[in-house]
């Protein structure tokens, strides 16, 4: 559904962060993106909506290049994203953050039954439905931006590090949610450093390692990968 093919991207210094990065995110699977900070995680998920236009390579969605695209656009053609800095609209109550998410959608049936379907993942949040978004607690924010993402009903969601900042404890159930919707269809393209929640979770999987990747394959195989058992899973 999403694939990179060559892709390298900088910043204004002209240093690149990202050197040919060739990766594809399979429809109806979690795909997972491993690595540790300064690796390049959250400048690829700029990269792919385009906030940091690609300096060479390709982006494909459903096999149209979208690497020149406006974000917006981008969006519209059905990728969510919910960005590392998932800081909410302080002033808007859960519900009116919930509706943002469906902002191009005029059917109020049609808003009701997604936000019906978000309460199902987090049951919280409905609790807090007139709450001040500003008011959250971190897991509590963390679900409401995974929730509003899906208020557009996309084609795929990216997920920036759903765990940093989170308790072992919300961790866990947010990597539950994230399970139960790609179990109901969705493809999902998961960016993190937590590589034992991301592999229980994800059906492929990459490691990125300084702006490159160093390694891919079946999460089964990762598992067994000295690179991973080193850099991740020893003593965790």
């Amino acid at each position: 559904m999403l694939e990179l093919k060559g892709v390298s991207s900088q910043y204004e210094e002209k240093v690149l962060v990202l050197r040919n990065i060739s990766m594809l995110a399979r429809k109806g699977i979690t795909t997972c993106v491993l690595g540790p900070n300064g690796a390049g995680k959250s400048t690829l998920v700029k990269t792919i909506v385009n906030i940091n236009r690609p300096k060479e390579g390709q982006v494909l969605f459903s096999k149209i290049p979208i690497e020149k695209m406006k974000t917006h656009r981008i969006v519209k053609m059905g990728i969510s994203v919910v960005p590392e800095e998932r800081q909410p609209f302080p002033k808007l109550t859960v519900e009116e953050s919930l509706r943002l998410g469906a902002y191009f959608v005029n059917n109020s049936k049609v808003i009701y039954q997604r936000m019906e379907n978000a309460f199902g993942l987090f049951p919280i949040l409905k609790e807090r439905l007139t709450q001040l978004s500003g008011t959250l607690s971190g897991g509590e924010v963390g679900m409401l931006s995974i929730a509003r993402a899906l208020m557009s009903e996309p084609k795929m969601i990216i997920l920036d590090e759903p765990s940093i900042g989170l308790s072992p404890l919300i961790t866990s159930r947010v990597f539950m949610a994230i399970k139960d919707i790609n179990d109901r269809g969705l493809t999902i393209l998961l960016i993190e450093q937590n590589a034992k929640k991301s592999l229980s979770i994800s059906s492929y999987g990459y490691l990125l390692q300084k702006g490159e990747i160093i390694g891919e394959g079946e999460v089964e195989n990762l598992k067994q990968s000295e690179i991973v058992k080193k850099a991740y899973l020893r003593g965790k």
